[in-house]
């Protein structure tokens, strides 16, 4: 798929609404109960979607005024185990904030989220199959979308690149090729945040796509006795191996953090060429870096593996980020949460907001609001690949159980830092199945 560059007019507005920084592969936290001890209550993220989040609860709020619905805001790292210590003990917020996967197949198996099917058509109606199918377990809806749909993109320093006389990589081998060309410009040829560790997971799953189609990790998910060993899971720990004795992520990596924006400021002040990262990284670099992005940014799909069997559309991220209905709740707060949901998640007004903060929602027919935005560039590019994609795959730490995704974090930790080879990552793997 051809490149795409991102230039582009910025607004004052797009500019301001993007300071809300996109939320990545990390979670939110929070405290469930309204402040007189009644009522609906949510938790929700700051950063990221946060200004339209807000706005959709406001207006429910003002038109509502007897079914309120109370939020709390948290930061993005101490979420994940808040959230499922909260649901575990019965005390979860009305409106559960989760990314599908392990996490809400366990949920629904608990009986600790409502079984929502024929009850949010108003929202499922609307949305790209390939997002919708991450919020069902065993044909049921548990989960709704409820902000933009996240794909992990290739982005790239189109002076960088240039300079170093290469082209955006198409294939895994014309990467390698560009690893060479850009270390002999004493850059680093693609940052990576190796101290945050997640980035990281990017890497695996697009190499082992590309290479053996999503049907690898697939058996992963189905608990196959050595699923981890699969030739496309070793060919592409193998690659990663390449890349980093090639030094593709320069001799730093381990110590760049994601949370801090590290990863994405070696990309616009021109020490990196590239970054595999989400397309929830793009308007932290509309505010951090406006003229970089208007003028310098560029974008493409990961390359193709030579002889590899992966769909070249195949796309790895977060399809979006999702609302449950806690079964904790009583059933009119939950009859709230569902009108709620259907009220405000990708109304009119909600998805505005969100192509306002630069942000994609999984909604189908959207080309031509998207083509009046002022600047729709970056938006087009990450629509269309949602909207084309032959099969989206969740983050492997969110479609995995919580225990066997710390391993993977820390096993594929190793990986990066050769500590383990490839074989050993996947037996270290299998052994957690």
């Amino acid at each position: 798929m051809a490149p795409n560059s991102a230039g582009r007019t910025l607004t004052a507005a797009s500019a301001a609404l993007a300071l809300a920084a996109a939320a990545g592969c990390g979670g939110f936290g929070g405290g469930g109960d309204s402040p007189d001890g009644a009522g609906a209550t949510a938790w929700a993220l700051t950063g990221g979607s946060e200004e339209a989040f807000r706005t959709s609860f406001d207006s429910w709020n003002e038109a509502n005024p007897d079914r309120q619905i109370s939020v709390e805001w948290f930061a993005n790292d101490a979420y994940k185990e808040k959230i499922r210590t909260a649901v575990g003990a019965g005390n979860a917020p009305t409106l559960v904030f989760n990314w599908s996967g392990g996490t809400l197949a366990d949920y629904a198996a608990s009986g600790q989220v409502e079984d929502l099917s024929g009850r949010v058509d108003t929202v499922t109606d609307k949305l790209l199959p390939s997002v919708a199918a991450n919020g069902e377990v065993d044909g049921k809806v548990y989960a709704v979308p409820n902000n933009q749909a996240q794909p992990v993109v290739l982005y790239y320093n189109e002076q960088v690149l240039a300079d170093a006389g290469v082209e955006p990589p198409e294939t895994f081998a014309d990467m390698l090729d560009a690893v060479d060309a850009l270390e002999d410009e004493d850059v680093v040829p693609i940052a990576l945040a190796g101290q945050s560790v997640w980035p990281e997971l990017m890497w695996i799953q697009y190499l082992t796509d590309r290479i053996g189609g999503p049907e690898a990790f697939q058996r992963v998910l189905d608990g196959e006795e050595g699923a981890w060993s699969d030739p496309a899971v070793i060919e592409a720990a193998a690659a990663i191996s390449d890349l980093v004795e090639a030094g593709a992520f320069g001799d730093g990596f381990a110590s760049v953090d994601a949370d801090s924006g590290a990863d994405t400021a070696l990309l616009h002040t021109g020490k990196a060429g590239m970054l595999l990262q989400g397309s929830w990284v793009y308007p932290n670099m509309v505010a951090d870096a406006p003229g970089f992005v208007e003028d310098g940014l560029g974008y493409t799909t990961f390359p193709v593996v030579e002889d590899g069997s992966g769909d070249p559309s195949n796309i790895v991220g977060n399809p979006a980020n999702f609302w449950s209905v806690s079964t904790d709740a009583s059933e009119e707060d939950r009859e709230t949460a569902v009108d709620y949901i259907n009220d405000q998640v990708y109304g009119e007004e909600n998805v505005q907001s969100l192509l306002d903060l630069g942000a994609v929602p999984p909604v189908t027919g959207l080309e031509e609001q998207i083509a009046a935005q002022d600047d729709p560039d970056h938006l087009e590019f990450t629509y269309g690949m949602v909207r084309d994609a032959g099969h989206f795959q969740l983050s492997w730490d969110q479609a995995l159980p919580p225990d066997q995704a710390q391993e993977l974090l820390s096993n594929l930790d190793l990986l990066f830092l050769g500590e383990l080879t490839p074989e050993e990552f996947g037996a270290a793997m299998d052994s957690t199945l």
